[in-house]
């Protein structure tokens, strides 16, 4: 019974470890006195006869563990030493675990009929008592394991919240005001015996809003390059407004508002003449700074059509919707060295552009919402984590190889080591040896509408990119995962414009998310100096 007990309590701190290696068996053969064969598995120099030699055969961490003196530096350094104890746990009660199972196989040894013809009846006795005295040992030290294992368990479950309370302390006035009259943190860490209410962290509810003038005054990505030929257009929707893009004579591109001057008709349906685009309706004609240069059978008159600064860098049309002076230089968002682009891909969405934020910086849901597509198979972690600095936008995965960045105002990069994700075996993606970048533009419509650009590059196989219909397949496996994820995220809004808070109690593996709406939140009060920037 308190074998099972042990081997729960490992499979429990197994799960909430930091990443564990394990060491492949070497496997042995030995002939046994009457020609029959026994396997032996060898543990390093020694070997233990134990046929499940994998499962317990993990590296001591305790080399690992920092060591820190006096007080921490902050929370988030006491919490990472917090799932080090853990590990050191979980191998610890890996090794009790061990002793009793070899200590069982030595008393099966000792009764073994063939060990017994040599033997007196006195020398048995002798080493059954001596096995007895250390399988009781043994069973000792199991339960002190399972103690420190849930010990360990709840000073991690303490430190998870201490550092969810430090993300979320920068909320409104009115938020902090209703934090600060109930019990502190530490008042409610010292009643061990009462069990910590959740609680509403964000408010995320109600109808879908206007978006606020601040977020307006970026760069946004529009369009790739690529789609944007010299007598080709490209109408968007960006922040509720209606607008084209089209190349200039001089083969730069341009942004004006899709709506003739005249008649409101639509430009796009129109042409692009000699670098001005053409309204369908009468053929007045404006460049890309929105000047009209020509109307066909009447006078020419002094009309200009609204337009925003418009530039092309890396192989991306970007924009600048917002009323302030634009800054001087774009963000770059090309793949890393090394990297090569394979496809790129637009897509318009029903919904709202922070709702598909929340959903790209989650990858705990991929197990449960993508069965069908990149995480069919995928094993269910019982603890998944995002780690991160105390003070940024950008970490990585825990259990899965994939480092992840919110990149203001709407962009999600992400590198994923190529391998199995989800097994728990502590790999990272510097340790992986092929990978895939992704990027995510989530530029806003309209109140319910977003735009997504995505573009997908790999470090291996430089000539995929060349097979026939490639691009078209890349865009279909994506639109396969994106409605996964729409048929949930739809329904999020549904349920947001009839009042529900769409992000009610965030855990461990929310980090991220909640820092993008602590982000937003700020940007949109107003504050000079917005939360996890430089």
């Amino acid at each position: 019974c308190h074998l099972f007990k042990a081997m729960h309590a490992i499979a429990t701190a197994s799960a909430l470890s930091l990443p564990i290696f394990l060491r492949a068996s070497k496997l042995d053969t030995k002939r046994d006195l009457k020609g029959r064969f026994r396997v032996f598995a060898v543990f390093g120099e020694v070997e233990k006869k134990n046929a499940w030699g994998a499962l317990f055969d993990v590296e001591d961490p305790r080399s690992k563990i920092p060591q820190n003196k006096g007080k921490f530096l902050d929370v988030y350094q006491a919490l990472e030493v917090a799932r080090y104890d853990i590990q050191y746990l979980d191998w610890r009660a890996r090794q009790d675990v061990l002793t009793i199972m070899l200590l069982h196989e030595k008393v099966v040894e000792v009764l073994n009929p063939l060990a017994r013809e040599y033997k007196s009846i006195g020398t048995l006795k002798k080493e059954l008592a001596e096995l007895q005295d250390e399988l009781a040992q043994a069973h000792r030290q199991v339960h002190i394991s399972e103690a420190r294992v849930t010990t360990a368990l709840d000073k991690l479950a303490y430190m998870e919240e201490l550092v969810s309370d430090r993300l979320l302390q920068d909320r409104s006035t009115a938020e902090v005001a209703q934090t600060s009259s109930s019990p502190s943190t530490s008042a409610k860490y010292l009643d061990t015996e009462k069990k910590r209410q959740p609680r509403k962290s964000l408010n995320v509810s109600g109808p879908v809003q206007s978006y606020h003038p601040l977020l307006k005054n970026f760069w946004y990505p529009v369009a790739f390059s690529s789609d944007l030929k010299d007598d080709t257009m490209i109408p968007i929707e960006c922040f509720e407004e209606p607008w084209v893009i089209f190349r200039g004579k001089d083969g730069k591109p341009g942004c004006v508002q899709n709506t003739c001057a005249h008649r409101a008709c639509p430009l796009h349906l129109g042409s692009v003449n000699e670098g001005r685009i053409q309204c369908p309706y009468h053929g007045w004609e404006y460049t890309t700074d929105g000047k009209c240069e020509k109307m066909p059978s009447t006078r020419l008159l002094n009309v200009k059509i609204k337009s925003v600064p418009c530039f092309e860098k890396e192989g991306m049309i970007w924009i600048w919707p917002g009323n302030d002076a634009p800054t001087a230089t774009l963000p770059s968002l090309l793949p890393p060295s090394g990297f090569e682009i394979h496809a790129e891909i637009v897509m318009e969405l029903p919904i709202e552009h922070g709702l598909l934020l929340d959903n790209l910086l989650d990858l705990a849901h991929a197990p449960f919402t993508h069965t069908s597509t990149f995480a069919k198979g995928w094993s269910v972690p019982s603890l998944v984590k995002f780690l991160t600095p105390s003070s940024g936008l950008q970490g990585y995965w825990d259990p899965y190889p994939i480092d992840m960045e919110f990149r203001p105002p709407c962009m999600v990069l992400s590198t994923i080591g190529i391998s199995k994700p989800g097994k728990l075996e502590g790999q990272n993606t510097r340790e992986c040896s092929t990978h895939l970048h992704q990027l995510h533009v989530c530029l806003p419509s309209s109140k319910q509408k977003t735009r997504l650009l995505y573009r997908m590059s790999l470090d291996f196989a430089p000539l995929l990119k060349h097979i026939p219909l490639m691009q078209y397949l890349w865009k279909h496996f994506a639109e396969q995962v994106l409605n996964e994820d729409l048929r949930l995220v739809v329904g999020q809004q549904e349920r947001m414009n009839n009042g529900a808070n769409v992000w009610n109690l965030p855990v461990s593996y929310d980090k991220l998310g909640v820092r993008y709406r602590l982000w937003r939140d700020a940007l949109e009060r107003g504050d000079k100096q917005l939360p996890f920037t430089s």
